[in-house]
């Protein structure tokens, strides 16, 4: 059996779900797939340092999160960083690769492209590698000459590596990974005219202007539920959980911390209100769910809320108090979000997650003939 081995990184959630949605297409189709975090298993301190600084940067300091992120988007900026992580890193994850002895490796986060590049780059090894891009934007540390094949979620993704000497046969516009159950829509037309249901949800972390946009919400005219996941804030949960008490008694919020239940949740919502992080944002496109997006991490979701409002795939709201008079507006005039769920159907048709195992079998078949060749000579 061909082996399969994904890095990824646990650093916001999308990542490892992107991983384990990759892990069950593989396995699917007959592979043995090994996962592992990049960073932990690199170096535990740098795990620690970089994962709690991210945690803090997004939650306290933000707009310092996105001047970074800006920063290390810049070629020179971003050697430097990658000099860094090679020298803690490559180590340990050769000795992974080597005793793992794998047909296939996958990345679903970028600080694994950097490394993997250089060791083939040396020749230390010789097999085929794609880096998973989970955001609608390259960051520069996704660009390395090594990478055999990119998969990307649309053509401006694609326009950017091409801008950075990456072959356009390297690219392939797949969408980014997400569960199957995501893939299959099974809305039914309802006995009887039920509320009108608004998502709320803001990642795995949560976010704190959650509970802003639930306050300027909970008394708008109309026939609605909300129905809010705060993921694992489990701080941001109870509070709400105390504060609207008799709502939720009532059925009118439906509360959850952190959910496997997410396709069942979308599949049933009208409308989300979320921060535009890749995962989110494609399983909505998915589910041909119109977006509101009041708040977003500076950087690669100010990229990805570009890209989502350039395209009519979102709406953006820089004043939470201005929501309220939206969502009343859509649940008398429904129809406004045609246009949105028009335009997610053109997206969701790239989505096609078992191209990307086709794609790895097609890149061993391809390095094992190579080197069948090479030793006849």
């Amino acid at each position: 059996m061909k082996k399969v081995l994904i890095f990824t990184a646990s650093i916001g959630g999308g990542h490892n779900e992107v991983a384990s949605c990759l892990e069950k297409q593989f396995v699917k189709h007959g592979f043995i797939v090994k996962k592992f975090d990049a960073l932990s298993e690199s170096n535990k301190s740098l795990d620690i340092l970089v994962s709690y600084s991210y945690k803090i940067l997004i939650d306290k300091f933000p707009k310092i999160y996105g001047d970074l992120y800006n920063i290390s988007n810049k070629e020179k900026t971003n050697k430097l960083i990658t000099r860094l992580f090679l020298k803690v890193c490559k180590n340990n994850i050769y000795n992974i690769i080597f005793k793992e002895k794998p047909d296939l490796i996958i990345s679903t986060h970028c600080f694994a492209v950097g490394v993997i590049g250089y060791l083939k780059k040396k020749g230390l090894i010789d097999i085929p590698f794609i880096s998973v891009v989970t955001d609608y934007e390259a960051h520069q540390t996704y660009v390395n000459k090594n990478v055999d094949a990119y998969i990307v979620g649309n053509d401006h993704i694609a326009q950017t590596l091409e801008g950075q000497a990456i072959p356009k046969d390297k690219i392939f516009q797949y969408g980014i990974p997400i569960k199957t159950e995501f893939l299959n829509s099974q809305k039914t037309i309802p006995i009887k005219k039920k509320p009108f249901q608004i998502l709320l949800m803001a990642g795995s972390l949560g976010h704190k202007d959650m509970a802003k946009v639930l306050k300027s919400i909970v008394d708008m005219k109309g026939n609605y539920q909300i129905s809010v996941v705060c993921g694992k804030n489990e701080e941001l949960r109870e509070n709400i959980q105390n504060e609207y008490c008799d709502l939720i008694r009532d059925n009118k919020i439906l509360l959850y911390g952190f959910t496997n239940n997410m396709p069942n949740i979308m599949e049933n919502s009208d409308i989300i209100i979320t921060k535009p992080g890749g995962l989110t944002v494609s399983e909505a496109i998915a589910k041909r769910l119109p977006m509101i997006i009041p708040y977003y991490i500076p950087g690669h979701e100010k990229q990805n809320l570009d890209f989502l409002t350039e395209n009519g795939l979102a709406i953006y709201v820089d004043k939470i108090n201005r929501i309220k008079d939206l969502i009343e507006f859509v649940m008398e005039n429904p129809e406004e979000l045609k246009y949105i769920k028009k335009n997610m159907d053109s997206m969701f048709n790239r989505f096609c997650p078992d191209n990307i195992v086709y794609l790895g079998e097609n890149l061993i078949e391809q390095y094992n003939y190579e080197m069948a060749v090479g030793n006849g000579f």
